[in-house]
């Protein structure tokens, strides 16, 4: 895989899945243009990446609709192209049937749904014009249905269907759209949902039992997947849901 010469844009790429991607198109010589909330965080990123100083670090709420229309502006700008879209910014929430609010529906959804739709649509005039490509992040939720996490499993349903639009509508013009869906990758994720470390500790351990690999994942494991997606060894790949989770989209309670 050689991105040599390609342009990057990751969202969230201030931790987790998103941090560990880029890290991993720096190294296979990608300009990369992250974007994150967390400054510090976002300039920990870059730190880490190969040919630091020639990334593009943007500050940005991805549910305010003004810094996402600035996002693509901003790249341009800078380097008059775009070639890869990876939306890796997103959250999770607790939430039943019986104790969600329509807040946390929104909030979920503007996040890992609306955001990602509004940054797509402007990012696709540019992306056929170098026949590039979407990888989305999405999770094993989207492909099967988990208790207590009912609004994110409905974004990332929605992403999964998002996904699979988009790329046929863009087929013809030579633009590829896949996700990823992971299973549980040790991020801070779970922790800025409400998790405490006990509980996120026991969380891995059960991780044991309900991934067949019997673990939970590193997010290495995940971001290079999403280079591979993202990279010329895909070209006929598109639509794809692909799971990257251990076994456990395959496994049922016995």
């Amino acid at each position: 895989m050689n991105f040599s010469g390609k342009v990057v844009l990751i969202t969230g790429a201030s931790s987790g899945i998103g941090a560990a991607t880029s890290q991993e198109f720096a190294k296979l010589g990608a300009q990369l243009v992250l974007v994150g909330r967390n400054v510090e965080k976002l300039k920990e990123t870059a730190a880490k990446c190969t040919n630091s100083d020639s990334h593009l670090q943007l500050s940005a709420d991805m549910t305010n609709e003004q810094d996402v229309e600035r996002i693509i502006k901003q790249t341009i700008e800078k380097f008059q192209k775009l070639d890869v879209l990876v939306n890796a910014a997103g959250i999770i929430e607790n939430g039943s049937i019986e104790n969600t609010s329509l807040e946390q529906y929104d909030r979920v959804m503007n996040t890992n749904m609306r955001s990602l739709y509004q940054l797509t649509m402007l990012a696709v005039p540019e992306l056929k014009k170098t026949k590039g490509n979407i990888v989305n992040i999405s999770s094993v939720c989207g492909l099967r249905s988990f208790p207590n996490v009912l609004a994110y499993n409905i974004s990332k349903s929605a992403v999964d269907q998002f996904t699979r639009c988009v790329a046929l509508e863009l087929a013809l013009s030579g633009v590829r759209c896949n996700s990823v869906n992971p299973g549980v990758i040790v991020t801070e994720l779970h922790k800025r949902g409400g998790m405490d470390e006990e509980a996120y500790q026991k969380f891995l351990e059960h991780c044991k039992a309900t991934h067949a690999l019997g673990r939970a994942g590193q997010v290495d494991e995940v971001s290079g997947v999403i280079c591979f997606l993202a990279s010329d060894m895909a070209s006929f790949i598109t639509g794809v849901n692909m799971p990257v989770d251990g076994g456990r989209h395959a496994m049922c309670p016995r």
